[in-house]
């Protein structure tokens, strides 16, 4: 057995595990692995002797027992298993051969709630926790992820150095992502793409908004791309040309690049292109959902990243939608003429709901912080957005700003910069947005940000009318508009005379 002393552990060789622990190595950090399968961790170690340039500080570990005793004190383990009881049973087995003060850090995609509780278990036997969301995929974990610890100070100060260190890089200036690591040769200099989240949950419930963004921020993607090809009947490769344009300006994204990039794949298994070939069924995990249920429950109007997960929801009825198709019918799709105005306006509509998405996990966030007695700083976590996550984009930049103008910023649809963008593509939007009504053509995500957009905006709703209801067949009381906010009427529907009582 190697009897090195290794600056961090690691539990879980999957691809992102591997990947982080390359990346751990590539920083000059001796790293200690463990897997539940002893060849898998072996057959890492044996690839990484063969092609990697940092493999030296790589240490496998036949067992959790020769793990701990091979790390520094006090000790720090990744775990990066599944979440849910898989990360219950590996804390466990853990357990008994660690010491007060050690530190686990669970890098998956933990509910927060989880978190919470397993901070809560550690502390009362002297150990420390840190929940730390990990972004950006296998790629992200090899040359640079977006990573969201939330935990103890105490915990952080420790775990800070390396994860600085491995995290993804951007320019101090532009923010824009520091791109050219290769294996054992890391970027150099960048502001990190990390930072101290707040308590307990607060770093896996940053990363599950994060997700939830994710979700609407791809099905508003598709949404453009489906209108193209419909309303224009554009070829795959015509359309991904289009959104590789789109990359050069305010859209700037990894997701809109990625999506050049697929739609322009000629298919390996014959003529045409790829994306014309996979089944229109959508998978997912369970991170948008809970973004979706945590807004719900919290009173918060995340409409659009609802209807993000209703849509993968929609996609997974494959065989009855085309059942249903051949009995329910809509209007017949008229393609527009004008190309050029139709891609400008297609591209505001996109900004416009992507700004409104945005804002709801924003908005959802705040009201979180209140709940759980997190201080969180939106600017700064729209810094660590900006490079190594799925979610980077040169837009986040813009929401760094606009936090740093107002750190007090009730909504982002508020700052001047992204008012001005929502009031230049509104009619755009509009306009989109009717066509696809008026074709027939499903636009969930770019519908549900226009209706937030007017909600938000609205002075009046027709939620007077609800609440009356409410008074009328429950008795649920309602204030009025032209007494003081606080003040609970009650009209008694059933008797003569309805006498309105003050409640």
């Amino acid at each position: 057995m190697n009897t090195r002393q290794a600056d961090i552990g690691l539990i879980g060789l999957a691809v992102m595990g591997q990947n982080l622990a390359l990346n751990i190595a590539d920083h000059g950090y001796s790293i200690a692995v463990y897997n539940r399968h002893a060849e898998k961790m072996e057959e890492f170690i044996s690839h990484s002797v063969e092609t990697e340039p940092s493999s030296d500080r790589l240490l496998g570990m036949e067992s959790l027992e020769k793990l701990a005793i091979s790390l520094k004190r006090p000790r720090k383990i990744v775990l990066l298993v599944k979440a849910g009881e898989a990360t219950d049973k590996t804390i466990e087995s853990l357990l008994p051969y660690l010491e007060p003060g050690d530190i686990v850090i669970d890098g998956g995609n933990a509910h927060w709630l989880d978190t919470i509780r397993r901070e809560s278990d550690l502390n009362a036997k002297g150990l420390l926790f840190i929940g730390s969301g990990v972004s950006g995929g296998e790629t992200g974990a090899r040359f640079g992820p977006s990573l969201m610890p939330g935990g103890s100070v105490e915990a952080w100060a420790e775990l800070a150095p390396i994860w600085n260190a491995v995290a993804a890089k951007v320019d101090e200036q532009t923010g824009e992502p520091l791109s050219g690591a290769s294996p054992g040769k890391p970027v150099e200099g960048g502001v990190p793409c990390t930072a101290y989240i707040g308590p307990n949950g607060a770093g896996h419930y940053v990363k599950m908004v994060h997700n939830g963004i994710e979700y609407i921020d791809m099905q508003l993607i598709c949404e453009a791309y489906w209108l193209l090809k419909n309303l224009l009947g554009l070829e795959s490769d015509a359309i991904g040309k289009v959104f590789q344009e789109w990359n050069l300006g305010e859209l700037s994204s990894y997701l809109i690049e990625i999506t050049a990039d697929i739609l322009q794949q000629p298919d390996p298994s014959g003529s045409g292109f790829l994306v014309d070939k996979v089944l229109d069924t959508a998978g997912q995990k369970g991170t948008g959902l809970w973004t979706a249920s945590s807004a719900l429950e919290l009173g918060v109007p995340a409409n659009s990243i609802a209807e993000a997960v209703f849509a993968r929801s929609l996609s997974a009825l494959k065989e009855e939608r085309g059942d249903a198709s051949q009995l329910l019918h809509g209007p017949e799709i008229k393609k527009v003429a004008d190309s050029a105005s139709l891609i400008a306006a297609i591209r505001d509509a996109l900004y416009c709901s992507k700004i409104c998405a945005y804002a709801q996990g924003f908005q959802l966030m705040a009201e979180a912080q209140k709940v759980y007695g997190w201080n969180l700083d939106f600017g700064k976590l729209a810094q660590i957005w900006r490079g190594g996550c799925i979610i980077r984009a040169r837009f986040l930049q813009k929401i760094t700003d606009a936090y740093a103008i107002d750190p007090g910023l009730k909504n982002l649809m508020l700052d001047p910069y992204f008012r001005d963008a929502l009031h230049h593509g509104q009619s755009h939007w509009r306009e989109v947005v009717a066509l696809s009504v008026c074709n027939g053509i499903p636009t969930p995500a770019f519908s549900s940000a226009l209706a937030y957009f007017d909600g938000y905006r609205s002075d009046c709703l027709p939620a007077n009318l609800l609440q009356a209801q409410r008074d009328y067949f429950g008795a649920h009381t309602y204030e009025r508009n032209d007494q003081p906010r606080g003040q609970f009427f009650h009209l008694d529907w059933p008797t003569e005379g309805r006498p309105q009582l003050q409640a």
